[in-house]
């Protein structure tokens, strides 16, 4: 990553923003963190992640914090929602490619996650996840550090996460990734849910495992393909409201 603290700070504070203006926000909860381009004295990583209060829309660059891998936060005058720090602090410990991690409780990644069959390969979108998504069994909310262990066990290398009875979760070695592919698994979900209302009406037809193999590696051909549609993002939230880069 050769991004600077502040660029990264807008292009989160420009997560934030975006997510607010796509549904994707739970009041104050769900977080969205970065890892920092340099370690600390220890040689461990740092991240920015959203000062607990702020609702998505009002984040700024400058509001961020930085909280270290032991809980202390070495940069901001603001605390920190305690279940993100677990979530968030269990993928930047045990993947240095995870440079941002997005976790979301939308109403289709939720109603997805308490579904036994988990994401199912319904179509083109879904199959970009077939044998990149990982599986998290609930343990009530993340308060207990000690789970750390099993997110890391569970998210596995795969890109995303579906943390059941519970959401989202999606990494990426930029906020341009773990946002391109939040957008995509959430749509996923969102097909899922729309699909299972229209099931007593039809059938649902599922891809086959061989083709939605081939589809998920037409798709990491391409995904160079996301800082293009990143790049396009914030374009549009420029146009709407700038105020985020502050």
């Amino acid at each position: 990553m050769h991004q600077t603290e502040l660029e990264l700070r807008q292009d989160l504070a420009a997560a934030y923003r975006l997510a607010s203006m796509l549904g994707w926000e739970d009041t104050l909860y769900t977080h969205f963190s970065v890892r920092m381009p340099d370690n600390d004295e220890n040689g461990e990583p740092r991240f920015l992640i959203n000062p607990f209060g702020f609702m998505f829309d009002e984040i700024c660059a400058s509001d961020l914090i930085i909280v270290d891998l032991n809980g202390n936060v070495v940069e901001g005058n603001a605390d920190y929602n305690p279940a993100g720090f677990t979530i968030h602090s269990a993928v930047h410990m045990a993947r240095e490619d995870a440079h941002c991690v997005i976790h979301t409780h939308t109403l289709a990644g939720m109603a997805v996650a308490a579904c036994d069959s988990g994401l199912l390969n319904l179509n083109q979108i879904s199959a970009e996840f077939h044998n990149r998504l990982g599986y998290h069994e609930y343990e009530g909310v993340a308060f207990n550090l000690e789970e750390r262990q099993r997110i890391q066990a569970s998210l596995g290398d795969n890109m995303a996460l579906i943390l059941k009875s519970h959401g989202l979760l999606s990494v990426g070695s930029s906020v341009a990734d773990a946002f391109q592919i939040m957008y995509y698994l959430n749509k996923a979900c969102e097909i899922q849910l729309a699909a299972g209302q229209m099931a007593s009406l039809s059938p649902i037809a599922t891809i086959p495992d061989s083709l939605a193999d081939y589809v998920s590696s037409q798709f990491k051909k391409v995904e160079h393909e996301r800082h293009l549609v990143w790049k396009a993002w914030k374009r549009k939230l420029d146009r709407i409201d700038p105020s985020y880069k502050d």
